[in-house]
């Protein structure tokens, strides 16, 4: 699905391109978003703006994008706001604040397209909620594709695939796939 591998049988289209078509413009759109956040040994706005130089990072693009994924109270908190340093793996985040710093960071470099692969398995209720209501309110304005083992971590997602032994067993909204329906593709 990211376009690191190659499929065995079949092929990945995104808006009706074949994807091994486009794979730069593709990779260009995509931000991937783990489990476990890459974090550098850096200052907030470092991490944001991964790859960019520190001379080079753009203060109004960092703060919308602060902004946008909703880190606002952690700025508030931190010493040295975006300049403060995370520590090794972002160790004074907690998990929540890293997928949200994963957010700024996709943001910040124009992702439209995002793939949150377990990104909420290893949070508390409450910080599930946050990041699950983050995927409502970006709903209809990023592509979002949501890997889950916890329905309530997909409820607000427009097409829901439910996968057993490896096969499609169940497609469509929360309701359909709570009824044990699956709805007709097309």
């Amino acid at each position: 699905m990211l376009g690191l591998l190659e499929p065995t049988k079949g092929e990945l289209s995104y808006n009706g391109r074949k994807l091994k078509e486009f794979l730069p413009e593709w990779h260009s759109q995509v931000a991937y978003l783990p489990q476990e956040i890459f974090l550098i040994d850096d200052a907030l706005c470092q991490n944001v703006a991964l790859g960019v130089d520190k001379d080079e990072v753009d203060e109004d693009r960092l703060m919308m994008a602060l902004n946008q994924a909703r880190i606002d109270d952690l700025l508030e908190l931190l010493p040295d706001g975006a300049e403060t340093l995370l520590g090794e793996h972002g160790v004074r985040l907690s998990g929540g604040q890293s997928q949200r710093v994963a957010l700024a960071r996709a943001f910040y470099h124009g992702r439209n397209i995002l793939v949150l692969d377990q990104a909420t398995s290893a949070m508390d209720k409450q910080t599930e909620t946050e990041i699950v209501d983050e995927i409502k309110h970006l709903r209809g304005d990023k592509t979002m594709i949501v890997i889950a083992h916890r329905l309530t971590t997909v409820r607000h997602c427009h097409r829901i695939y439910c996968l057993e032994k490896g096969e499609i067993a169940k497609v469509g909204n929360l309701d359909n796939v709570l009824m044990n329906t699956t709805e007709v593709k097309g």
